[in-house]
């Protein structure tokens, strides 16, 4: 699961929260080279013919889109949520490539949500408390979501 509690320093308790990351840059570059390589393999078949020119504009928008994809996942990669839990703050604070956005609430008040239904995903979770509602997690999968919840109100309900 792509988050971790680290080690409590006296009351204070800390989350680190981060996206998967399956694809390295090295794993991303002979990704593209293979999947290059294997939908050109058919092209020798048709090399000198009028058929070539018609299939290539579609083999050469795949690999486009394989490329932005994965280059949207690398950027997704770089995000970080960390959560401090302490008697009497509880922060959010979200590092990714637009900057550092904080939230902070009283932990007496703060509450894990989790929408079931009517969220943009299923399970959507969030952080109650105070005049602002934010989401947590936004890149964990359905279950992750559901385990985290329940792990967060373990937490809430010990530091209280």
């Amino acid at each position: 699961m792509p988050h971790q509690w680290l080690p409590p320093e006296g009351k204070t308790r800390r989350l680190h929260l981060w996206p998967h990351r399956p694809l390295t840059r090295r794993g991303f570059a002979g990704f593209i080279g293979l999947t290059s390589a294997l939908i050109a393999l058919p092209l020798f078949a048709v090399l000198g013919s009028p058929v070539l020119w018609v299939l290539l504009p579609f083999l050469a928008a795949a690999i486009a889109a394989l490329w932005f994809a994965l280059r949207k996942n690398a950027r997704d990669r770089e995000i970080l949520e960390d959560l401090t839990l302490t008697p009497d703050r509880i922060t959010l604070s979200r590092h990714d490539r637009q900057g550092r956005r904080d939230w902070e609430g009283n932990p007496h008040w703060v509450r894990p949500h989790l929408h079931r239904q009517g969220g943009p995903v299923p399970n959507y979770l969030t952080l109650r408390g105070g005049p602002r509602e934010v989401e947590l997690g936004a890149f964990l999968s359905e279950e992750e979501r559901i385990a985290l919840h329940d792990e967060l109100c373990a937490a809430l309900a010990a530091l209280r």
